[in-house]
């Protein structure tokens, strides 16, 4: 079912070429996702599964990709068709106007997902379509550009689903989760887009503590923190539509500029994340330097039973380790047991979350959730609970 989320107010904008965006997300975020469009002033707001939809000028397109915290990437559908077999994908593809966006000197690549359709293999479907593409581009310019499935200039998105294939520009390059700040990466990393968004399900605001006593390598805390200071997740790193021939250049810089501007020079409230482990704590504290935040974010060594946040209210948010195979699973049990413990007796008045795989695990945190909320953390299913403690 599609959701239709409707602004109160209109933001009026400068004449642009109208088009429409798909911001893609995970499973279960699309709500949360939903809001950050709206908050940005976007048009046209379309809840779906896998993502929202909005409209805009391309001001829209660099805003989206700039501010999107709990997007994977932000995709510009071109045309869509009925899609059966080869000639039929070849023919579509080949009405687009590929000289727009492309020129010999330029590089190419094609990701193509695909379900429930006739043709069902992904490397021919991408083949094909950068066939039709390069064999337009060769009749208008002579020659045609090259491909790089590594680091291309122009990224297309095959998206076939029911024999309906939708082609569209991914404007993002590289997926919106590579903040830029997060170079070295610990043991089963958490997601930016992820952590943003379990931020967002607690409902802070950035005006109480935020605490994780396992911070591993400080997503979470870096999160929380270029939230509550309004910094723009995307200043720091490149994306996909500065390459393209029709790159506004100064509309970029401008929107830049805006986002440097709307920046806190301190934070609101605390944020801490601590760990047991130095090497943990060592590549939290380079990734907190890299995002900017060295000096807002507090960060320690510390063991999970010497946790001791300052006094509430706040949130407590914290991604412990649930392992996927039962040897693993056990070894855990005392783990969540100690830190059931630690929330029990020095969390008071606070509110926690605990993001877990394992519904077993969590029952050995001995307290009762006040609410579950299902997400995917890539294939896997978790949950983010909540506990009241009073």
């Amino acid at each position: 079912m599609t959701v239709i989320i409707r602004r109160k107010e209109r933001v009026e904008k400068p004449p642009a070429e109208e088009m429409e965006f798909f911001a893609t997300t995970g499973k279960g975020v699309e709500e949360v996702l939903a809001r950050e469009l709206l908050a940005l002033g976007m048009e046209n707001v379309k809840q779906e599964p896998g993502g929202v939809r909005f409209s805009g000028g391309m001001d829209a397109c660099y805003r989206a990709n700039l501010w999107l915290r709990t997007s994977n990437r932000v995709l510009m559908p071109l045309i869509e068709f009925p899609c059966q077999n080869p000639q039929e994908l070849y023919d579509g593809v080949r009405t687009v106007v590929w000289e727009r966006w492309l020129t010999p000197e330029l590089t190419l690549a094609v990701d193509c997902n695909l379900r429930d359709s006739a043709m069902t293999h992904s490397g021919f479907v991408a083949l094909k379509t950068k066939d039709a593409i390069v064999d337009r581009l060769r009749d208008h310019f002579g020659t045609r550009p090259s491909v790089d499935t590594k680091d291309p200039d122009l990224r297309v998105n095959v998206h076939l689903v029911k024999n309906r294939c939708t082609l569209s520009l991914d404007t993002s390059g590289s997926p919106l989760d590579r903040r830029g700040y997060r170079l070295a990466r610990t043991e089963a990393p958490l997601r930016e887009t992820l952590a943003a968004a379990l931020l967002d399900l607690t409902g802070w605001d950035g005006t109480v503590p935020l605490v994780d006593p396992m911070c591993g390598s400080g997503t979470i805390p870096i999160e929380a923190a270029l939230k509550a200071g309004r910094r723009a997740p995307g200043l720091s790193r490149q994306f996909g539509f500065e390459r393209w021939p029709t790159f506004d250049r100064p509309l970029w810089q401008r929107l830049q500029q805006e986002a440097k501007d709307e920046a806190l020079a301190r934070l609101p409230a605390l944020i801490i994340g601590s760990d047991r482990s130095d090497r943990a704590v060592a590549t939290a504290r380079e990734n907190c330097k890299r995002a900017g935040m060295e000096g807002l974010v507090q960060l320690a060594q510390r063991e999970l039973a010497d946790f001791a946040p300052p006094p509430g209210p706040g949130i407590l948010l914290v991604n412990p380790p649930y392992g996927q195979r039962l040897g693993e699973e056990e070894a855990l049990k005392p783990l969540y047991r100690q830190l059931g413990d630690v929330m029990k007796q020095q969390c008071k008045g606070y509110t926690a979350y605990i993001f877990t795989g394992s519904s077993e695990l969590a029952k050995c945190v001995g307290l009762r959730a006040t609410r579950r909320i299902v997400l995917f953390n890539g294939p896997l299913e978790c949950r983010l609970l909540k506990y009241e403690l009073y």
